[in-house]
């Protein structure tokens, strides 16, 4: 008995697995393909930030205290991102936009997560050379 359910899980994770290769995220109509493209989108960043903290964390190999700190950090966020997009699928508990609420708000800290990991660790603060479209404009009408 315990092999025909294990059986039927692996065949309907697979199925679901195709499923999400074959969804067009660009025209996604349904309430399911929309969540599973914003699953999908949500899978990219978190990878992304994974990837990111892991090299932070070998970036600062140097010291002990610092990853320690990173880390804490790290566990600390994912206590915040998953209580405050709780929330917001709270406040859209009776409507099907819940979920896609929800992941939407875990893609958007996880993206915003990896920028600050990126701009505090991975980076060097150069303060002269640091530019902004605006500033650009601004040394270029300097210099003429």
């Amino acid at each position: 008995m315990k092999k025909y359910v294990i059986v039927a899980l692996a065949s309907l994770s697979s199925m679901a697995f195709a499923q999400e290769e074959a969804i067009d995220c660009n025209n996604a109509v349904s309430t399911l393909e929309i969540n599973q493209c914003a699953a999908i989108e949500l899978k990219v960043a978190q990878k992304q930030l994974n990837k990111y903290l892991e090299t932070s964390l070998e970036h600062t190999s140097y010291d002990p205290e610092l990853i320690k700190a990173i880390q804490v950090a790290q566990k600390d966020w994912q206590a915040y991102m998953t209580s405050h997009c709780d929330s917001v699928y709270t406040k859209w508990r009776e409507g099907t936009i819940r979920g896609v609420m929800a992941i939407s708000c875990k893609t958007q800290l996880t993206q915003q997560r990896t920028h600050e990991i990126w701009q505090n660790f991975l980076t060097y603060m150069v303060v002269r050379h640091r530019f902004y479209p605006n500033q650009m404009l601004i040394e270029q009408k300097r210099s003429e």
